[in-house]
Parts: C-alpha cells; structure tokens; sequence
C-alpha cells in the first residue's frame, strides 16, 4: 500500500503545488468571508 501511494504522489508531483495554492485560496475565502460580517 505504501509503494501505491509513493507511485500516485510521484506522478502528481507536478500538479502538487498548484493543488496546495488551490487549497490555500480557498482557506483565505472562507476566512476573510467569515469575518467580512464584522467589518460592516
């Protein structure tokens, strides 16, 4: 199971990034639309 793993992550290493910039976006829109209620 390891070795599937190491074999799927090495053939996504390109799109990895892009991926964990994806994922950051999406964690500064959910904070910033959270307290954008406070700033009115």
């Amino acid at each position: 199971m390891f070795q599937e793993f190491r074999f799927a992550l090495s053939r996504s290493r390109a799109t990895l990034l892009q991926d964990a910039a994806g994922v950051l976006s999406i964690g500064v829109l959910l904070v910033a639309g959270l307290h954008l209620p406070a700033l009115i």
